[in-house]
């Protein structure tokens, strides 16, 4: 039977808080907990939530994943505790340590993740903030792996707004060695910093490719991949996007540019027949609640590890 390995950070902020070894050993234990070939008791430890933004998969599958694993979780909704009122996040992070075993934090500015993670004596994973998203991408990523079962050729293009479920594919992709095609109308590509680190990582530097040309991208990809084109805490700028983004649907026109054994991927929710047609989402092609099954399944292994 497989056994959680401890990982070298503490945290889990960033998808680069993992080498490439400890992304393929969760990803192994996540396929393990998915075909229940593997027990992990972690009785009497506490999962503290802290979610500033709204929330369905990341909440669900985080509270059933420590449930499986025979831990409790705790809900610390903003709204009714005293996180809500302005408690600075050094007081709030240094007494949750000391009820709270780790702590998954869905929030706004990654800054503020990085705040409770410098004075938390406790693990803490982002689960999601405006820069990054890494559990999703590491669910992304299995999902991919029980397509193909190995990554080898993998070609992964990316449709839509540069945000942080984009800068996540880009740092698992470059830590995996996977061909990842971001395309994105002009003034809306990923982050450059997060870029810029994974042409660092890269040993094949045109491995990453950031373009706003749909049909090029999809070209000879076998993972099409999609997400909402304006995220939370942007309705303002909702009219403004669905214009810009015009022609950066997935749909039959766009898909039949790619290859033939192309599988869909969207993170949901999905605004259906806006970023991606109702059709697609219903095909043979999609995986999308495949995708969205994983995500339990791989932070259960993550929770594992790093309660170590």
């Amino acid at each position: 039977m497989p056994k959680p390995n401890k990982l070298a950070n503490k945290n889990f902020l960033s998808s680069l808080d993992l080498s490439k070894e400890e992304v393929l050993h969760v990803l192994d234990l996540a396929n393990n907990f998915k075909n229940k070939k593997i027990n992990i008791d972690l009785k009497n430890k506490v999962l503290g939530l802290i979610f500033n933004k709204s929330s369905t998969r990341t909440r669900v599958s985080f509270q059933v994943a420590m449930s499986r694993l025979g831990g409790s979780t705790i809900d610390l909704n903003p709204t009714t505790s005293q996180i809500g009122r302005g408690e600075p996040i050094k007081d709030t992070a240094r007494v949750l340590s000391r009820y709270c075993d780790v702590i998954a934090i869905r929030t706004f500015h990654h800054s503020d993740l990085e705040e409770y993670a410098k004075w938390s004596t406790k693990p803490v994973i982002n689960a999601l903030t405006d820069l990054e998203h890494p559990c999703q991408a590491l669910a992304d990523f299995l999902t991919i792996h029980e397509e193909f079962l190995d990554f080898k050729d993998v070609v992964l293009t990316f449709i839509g707004d540069g945000n942080n479920v984009a800068n996540s594919l880009i740092l698992c992709g470059a830590l995996l060695g996977i061909e990842v095609r971001i395309a994105c109308p002009k003034g809306y590509e990923p982050n450059s910093l997060v870029i810029e680190k994974a042409y660092e990582i890269y040993k094949k530097k045109d491995l990453l490719k950031i373009t706003n040309d749909p049909i090029s991208a999809v070209r000879g990809a076998n993972v099409l991949y999609t997400d909402v084109w304006s995220s939370m805490g942007e309705e303002n700028q909702k009219e403004k996007k669905d214009k810009d983004f015009f022609g950066f649907t997935i749909d039959h026109n766009l898909i039949k540019n790619a290859n033939k054994d192309a599988i869909i991927l969207h993170c949901l929710p999905a605004y259906r027949d806006k970023e991606i047609t109702d059709e697609i989402i219903e095909s043979k092609s999609s995986r999308i609640f495949e995708q969205a099954e994983n995500r339990m399944h791989v932070q259960q292994a993550l929770l594992s590890c790093l309660l170590k």
